[in-house]
């Protein structure tokens, strides 16, 4: 026995809790009409998960639940509640399987509860669960809310008028195809969500395959100035470590070459002094001797304000020399487009124009005509201040040197007066001439000397400058390539050395056209903001790639259910047209039982349907039949569909010339329904069938046989049976009788098995 009880309380017209008990294989319950006898097997539908209240005889959930007596009886109930318990131990006619596998308890108890707000709960084993998980639960052992094994009064004759496509569902769930149909609706709906979700995959992929063309050509832009800076780098490394030597080697040079000048010019200052200190303390000295002393101090002061000038014209060149490079620069950047600047004014000007035009042609032409008129035109406000400052700084230079040439006369005047004396003094010969001549002699070779100092000197300062254009260049060059680029003590200085020496100036100088030029494409590349950029298109490219694995991971899963989708129609398919031969050969047998031969058996069909024609396809038949040609009439405008398949159930009674269900009478109609509906169970039994009141249109000798029947089935399934048939109540194990007191409330009576066949009699 699998159906242990069956606990109602609050139920229809069950006031208080009332259990049945199913001990045996056959369980009647009787009472009069109006008993609430019928309410038992709605009880059966409710627990099991009917959701159609009409079903239940009902309008809304409340009506399923104790509305109170008409008189002084129970008041009424706030809810209502149908438990059902099963015996879930293994059992050896399943070969050690338990009725519910997935439940590993030898008692389940399935319950539902109603409230008075129409809210409902369900409970397996005590635990809330889902009524989907109550339905696959029950699907799993045959069992439903609705069809086959709950056969309700008046309902036996259903199966027969049906529909085609209502009568294959009620075998298909007698066959235990359900569980099959909702995995299958479970995969469809699945299906569709994963194409759903492909199609927004795809979406956002096309949503962002734009703007990863744009940051892929952004990334190709700063690629290629990264190659560029990274050539930058290169040159500047060996440009910087070139001219870091160059001008280590000049300076070394200079500083070699300034010593022996500088140390024979103090030498020679000291010899002078000597030889004037001698001049002064002589006894005979005489006007020539004051005379060369006077010319050698005058000589003195115009030649220190003569390297006073020197110095500031080298500072002035140096000066000049670096505003005409910045300017060259800017003439370079000027050249291209996006330097070019207007003024404001012409600005404001070409929107007065705009606002008086009114087309748009002509606003776009007039807009393309003050780009043409200002495309030539730069900013030349930096290029006239450097240009304004080598003025200024020229202005300077020219008054230096015109210093340094009044200078230059008075030393030429004061070198013919000291050549004119130094004559005088070659003449004479006394003690006091050879110390002049030592003057005279020390003043050529100092002028001599002072020369050469003069031009290294001079030297030195153009050295100073470029070293000043080389911290320039390096900070310039740290700010545009980066800390790489002035990190060129990697190359060791005996190399660079060796490089300096055999690299001309003019080498540099090329060095350093090629870097402007580079510089000027990297800044055309537009390479600010590269490491945004490049993360930026990193996470797209990464988003894609994702989208692209969850797309093909979708694709798998849209195959994968296609695939289960397909074998599941497969055993559908399969285990229905099977389960229709066995249906029928068990249909044939109980059928010849019923009518003591015939035949009886199902077939699958599939429904057709009757449609219009459009006028489009109604004039295309017509032409393609010739009908116009032939002069011959239009059609109905109607054609055939097919629709699903479905199953139809043929009859032939014996001795009769009777076919086909239309024809039986109403006794031969629930004979035959009754023989269909134990064909069906017996061929996949459920655990329990209900019958309520399907035996009240035979006669007799026909109760006989539809108890033999009964007899039979209930071999393969429990059977409750509803009925005021005495000869089914004669096969009942267990009989239960229904009556209704003054309040309304139905109660339950056990009948004693004696008892019960003494009535029966």
């Amino acid at each position: 026995m699998h159906l242990k009880s069956l606990e109602i309380s609050g139920f229809k017209s069950f006031a208080k809790k009332a259990t049945l008990s199913f001990t045996s294989s056959i369980t009647g319950i009787v009472g009069p009409n109006g008993s609430g006898k019928s309410n038992t097997a709605e009880a059966f539908r409710f627990v099991l998960g009917e959701q159609s209240i009409k079903s239940l005889r009902g309008k809304r959930g409340e009506d399923m639940i104790w509305n109170g007596g008409s008189e002084s009886g129970a008041g009424r109930a706030n809810r209502a509640t149908v438990s059902l318990v099963f015996d879930n131990s293994p059992t050896r006619a399943g070969g050690g399987q338990r009725m519910f596998p997935s439940i590993d308890f030898d008692e389940v108890k399935v319950e539902r509860v109603v409230n008075r707000d129409n809210s409902n709960e369900y409970y397996l084993n005590g635990s809330q669960v889902r009524l989907r998980d109550i339905m696959e639960l029950m699907a799993g052992a045959h069992v439903g809310a609705t069809g086959h094994h709950i056969i309700s009064q008046g309902e036996a004759d259903r199966i027969l008028t049906a529909s085609i496509r209502e009568r294959r569902e009620i075998i298909e769930d007698a066959l235990g195809l359900k569980i099959h149909q909702w995995k299958k609706l479970e995969s469809i709906r699945k299906l569709e969500r994963t194409e759903e979700n492909m199609k927004q995959v795809e979406s956002l992929r096309r949503e962002i395959a734009p703007h990863i063309k744009f940051l892929r050509k952004q990334v190709e832009k700063i690629e290629k100035a990264e190659e560029m800076r990274r050539e930058l780098i290169s040159i500047y490394k060996e440009y910087f470590a070139q001219e870091e030597a160059y001008l280590c080697a000049e300076k070394s040079r200079l500083e070699h070459e300034l010593g022996a000048p500088k140390k024979e010019l103090a030498s020679l200052d000291h010899e002078l002094e000597r030889a004037k200190a001698i001049l002064t303390a002589s006894k005979n000295k005489d006007q020539k001797s004051e005379e060369v002393i006077a010319l050698e101090t005058r000589l003195a002061g115009i030649r220190a304000d003569k390297d006073a000038i020197m110095r500031e014209l080298g500072r002035l060149e140096g000066e000049i020399n670096a505003n005409r490079r910045a300017i060259e620069k800017e003439k370079e950047k000027q050249k291209r487009d996006e330097f070019k600047t207007v003024y404001l004014k012409d600005l404001e000007d070409v929107v007065g124009t705009l606002s008086s035009l009114p087309t748009v042609a002509e606003i776009i032409q007039a807009l393309k005509s003050f780009i043409t008129r200002h495309r030539g035109v730069s900013d030349s406000s930096f290029i006239g201040e450097a240009e304004k400052e080598i003025a200024t700084l020229m202005g300077r230079k020219a008054d230096e040197e015109s210093r340094l040439k009044g200078i230059g006369e008075s030393e030429s005047k004061y070198a013919s007066e000291y050549e004119a004396l130094k004559r005088a003094i070659e003449k004479e010969k006394d003690t006091n001439r050879d110390a002049e001549k030592d003057v005279f002699r020390i003043i050529a070779r100092q002028n001599e000397v002072r020369g050469v100092i003069a031009s290294l000197t001079g030297q030195w300062n153009a050295l100073s400058h470029e070293e000043e254009s080389f911290k320039r260049e390096l900070g310039e060059a740290g700010n545009i390539a980066g800390r790489e680029a002035v990190n060129y003590s990697e190359l060791s200085s005996s190399s660079a050395g060796a490089s300096a020496a055999s690299s001309s100036r003019a080498d540099q100088a090329d060095k350093r056209h090629h870097i402007e030029k580079l510089k000027i494409r990297i800044e055309d590349a537009g390479a600010g903001g590269g490491s945004e950029v490049l993360k930026e298109y990193k996470e797209t490219e990464e988003r894609d790639a994702f989208l692209a694995r969850e797309l093909e991971d979708l694709g798998r899963a849209k195959e994968e259910l296609l695939k289960l989708v397909a074998e599941l129609d497969a055993r559908i398919d399969y285990e229905f047209k099977s389960g229709i031969l066995k249906i029928n050969e068990q249909f044939q047998s109980f059928f010849t039982l019923m009518f003591g031969g015939g035949k009886a058996e199902l077939t699958v069909i599939r429904e057709t349907k009757r449609r219009k024609k459009s006028d489009a396809e109604e004039l295309s038949g017509m032409l393609s039949e010739g009908d116009i040609e032939a002069g011959g009439m239009p059609g109905a405008g109607e054609e055939e569909e097919s629709g699903p398949e479905g199953l139809d159930v043929n009859v032939s009674l014996p001795r009769k010339k009777v076919k086909g269900l239309m024809m039986l009478s109403g006794g031969e109609r629930a004979l035959t329904s009754i023989a269909l509906l134990f064909a069906i169970s017996q061929v996949n039994p459920p655990p329990f069938i209900i019958l309520d009141e399907t035996d009240a249109a035979l006669d007799e000798a026909n109760s006989r046989k539809y108890g033999d029947m009964i007899e039979s089935l209930s071999k393969h399934s429990q059977l409750i049976l509803i009925t005021h048939n005495r000869e089914t109540m004669s096969r009942a194990g267990v009989i239960y009788g229904v009556t209704m007191g003054a309040d309304g409330a139905s109660k339950l009576l056990s009948i004693a098995f004696e008892d019960a066949v003494k009535v029966a009699k």
